[in-house]
């Protein structure tokens, strides 16, 4: 068996699959983010022990994935929000090894989100693929010729922090950005800004599915936003695949109108079909998809 670890600000998930990264149990427990990474990893372990302890089987690796920037050589956190205390810096992959017994691998949360869904969800054995995480940011990766592709400097995919969107100030520090309008974060402050009622992403969402006029156009927006730089990606890496994660997808309804108007009025230059997918795993992307990177590791030569 392979085993997964996502832990996430506010919930760890961990799950065990079989060899094809086929689901065969899972566990969600909360995350102690302010208790340091000792505890956050331990909390992981005791999760996964438990999964084992009735779980027939021999665990082959763990893939975790985190968010931040993160050092997968390493296997280390690099930098961590706010949420965090005590993460970046922290050693994971060696933390798991001594407590399992077995090799770990780390990753980040958006780049396991797209092993998942190429391993097992709305983008199965595609070779180009651009993955968006639509979350309080907005997180991107891309998948390039059946390889995840990180670029010269780690950066490659970063579409959320493009800039070309307005000239709003991003939380990056830069302005213009697609985070500004497409992120859970930035369609609350975008509503507040039209109706200076202060409320959540998931609120404005409620308000949209009834037809409020300023959710709506908050979303409008958005999914137009999300259209551009599906557009811009196209047009400079022919790539045509897209999927869609993150909070904010699972209101998908919502600013899809939107992206669908867009990329209609303006197709890429190639011709192609745009084809935009929302993620089929839900919660488990990203803990399958750290799963997904434990079995390359473990066998080198597979795609995923």
């Amino acid at each position: 068996m392979l085993a997964g670890v996502d832990i996430g600000g506010t919930v760890t998930e961990v799950v065990l699959c079989a060899a094809d990264l086929r689901v065969i149990d899972r566990l969600t427990v909360p995350t102690p983010a302010h208790d340091g990474g000792t505890a956050m990893v331990s909390t992981a372990l005791d999760a996964l022990r438990l999964l084992l302890d009735r779980t027939p089987g021999r665990l082959l690796g763990v893939g975790v994935g985190a968010a931040g920037v993160v050092d997968p050589g390493a296997g280390r956190i690099l930098v961590a929000s706010g949420s965090f205390r005590g993460w970046a810096g922290f050693p994971v992959t060696a933390a798991v090894e001594e407590g399992l017994g077995v090799p770990a691998y780390l990753d980040n949360d958006v780049n396991a989100f797209l092993r998942g869904e190429v391993a097992q969800g709305a983008v199965v054995g595609e070779r180009h693929v651009l993955g968006m995480t639509l979350g309080t940011g907005v997180g991107g990766v891309l998948w390039l010729e059946g390889r995840l592709y990180g670029g010269p400097h780690g950066a490659a995919g970063e579409i959320g922090h493009v800039p070309g969107f307005g000239a709003l100030p991003c939380t990056c520090g830069g302005r213009g950005h697609l985070e500004t309008l497409a992120s859970g974060r930035s369609i609350a402050a975008r509503y507040a800004e039209r109706t200076g009622r202060n409320t959540t992403a998931r609120r404005v969402a409620e308000a949209a599915a009834l037809g409020g006029p300023d959710a709506c156009a908050v979303f409008e927006t958005a999914g137009a936003s999300v259209a551009r730089a599906l557009l811009v990606t196209a047009g400079l890496l022919d790539v045509s695949t897209f999927v869609i994660g993150g909070g904010v997808s699972r209101t998908w309804g919502l600013p899809e109108p939107s992206v669908r108007r867009t990329l209609t009025a303006e197709p890429p230059v190639s011709g192609r079909r745009i084809r935009v997918a929302p993620a089929h795993l839900g919660g488990d992307a990203v803990a399958v998809g750290a799963a997904s990177r434990a079995r390359t590791e473990l066998a080198p030569g597979t795609c995923v």
